[in-house]
């Protein structure tokens, strides 16, 4: 039974940072009576192995839309094969002043600038201690805002050492552009450093823990083809396990003219479709199948998703979609690709 129709003009009635909660307040509320099976997805069982792990089917939710890890049953209800947690930082912090979330229907569209708010990692790990959910957990991680981009490696290292037990993988966050300066690891000498060390720390997790958990990258869409080249490069030299393409876009090209182009932070939905599939076919070419790609941005269909696999991808990741098409998306692209 598909009430999002029905729903809808009621959430888009609010602030979107207040639909945003009541939203997810009406899923844990409709797991807790047993109305989210209502919602589930009717498909067939698709699974895959990436990354050394066994989904059981190659949908998942983005990061971002249980930054605290306070849903995760009731999001899991849906029908995902894999859920992804955060971005969680190491400290709690509030995130960027209000207004910061802005919807563009007319365009399918999200501007946000929230900047990282949450909890901190130790409330996210005690939220999944306390979730019955089993399957693939994906953990995002940053850095604190008010940590200095010379020190963000130790901001990660934190996030990977008290999240590597209770991930199924770890995402590093490096490409949102709510953060000042965040996106400057990703260039250069700093993502060298910063994923060798990584790369040495994990290692020294699986011997110490006795466990592997994989680590992805999630990169921009507005990189050049240089700049995915060299990244692409990194990943496979520093045998990172994935790579997930891609966060929000800057670029304001597909809004011209709309009331919020103008509002600073990162812009999603179907205005990044065309951009994100372009980075997923440049890492495709580059990393020639040697680690997995996951596609997220502009998927607001089961052609959408299935575009994103054709262009090389392993999995795909939807979170504007879901605003904007409710849970039917995830039963239209399990039952297209």
């Amino acid at each position: 039974m598909n009430l999002y129709p029905y729903l809808r003009p009621l959430l888009f009635s609010l602030d979107p940072e207040t639909a945003h909660h009541v939203t997810l307040d009406l899923l844990k509320l409709a797991k807790q009576t047993g109305l989210s099976t209502l919602s589930r997805a009717k498909s067939s069982s698709k699974p895959v192995e990436v990354m050394g792990l066994n989904f059981k089917n190659p949908l998942g939710l983005a990061a971002g839309l249980d930054k605290n890890g306070d849903y995760i049953d009731a999001l899991a209800d849906l029908g995902f094969g894999f859920i992804e947690i955060g971005t969680v930082t190491p400290r709690p912090q509030p995130g960027n002043p209000k207004p910061r979330l802005f919807r563009l229907p007319e365009h399918e569209a999200i501007i946000n600038r929230m900047g990282f708010n949450n909890f901190g990692i130790d409330h996210l790990l005690a939220q999944v201690g306390k979730c019955q959910y089993r399957g693939i957990l994906g953990i995002n991680i940053g850095k604190n805002a008010d940590t200095p981009l010379e020190n963000a490696t130790e901001d990660y290292l934190i996030g990977l050492r008290k999240s590597y037990a209770a991930a199924s993988y770890i995402t590093i966050n490096i490409s949102s552009p709510n953060t000042k300066n965040l996106r400057q690891l990703q260039q250069g000498d700093e993502i060298k450093q910063l994923l060798s060390a990584l790369k040495e720390e994990q290692l020294k997790l699986q011997t110490a823990q006795g466990k592997y958990t994989p680590i992805a990258v999630k990169i921009a869409p507005d990189l050049t083809d240089e700049e995915i080249s060299h990244i692409a490069g990194l990943l496979m030299e520093f045998a990172i396990d994935g790579v997930i393409a891609t966060n929000t876009t800057i670029a304001r090209d597909h809004i011209k003219g709309h009331k919020h182009a103008n509002e600073t932070g990162g812009l999603s939905g179907a205005p990044a479709r065309e951009s994100s599939t372009r980075v997923v076919k440049g890492l495709a070419a580059e990393l020639g199948g040697k680690l997995p790609i996951i596609a997220a941005g502009g998927i607001l269909s089961g052609e959408d998703a299935q575009a994103k696999l054709a262009a090389g991808a392993s999995l795909v990741q939807i979170y504007s979609g879901l605003i904007y098409k409710g849970p039917q998306l995830i039963e239209d692209i399990l039952n297209t690709i």
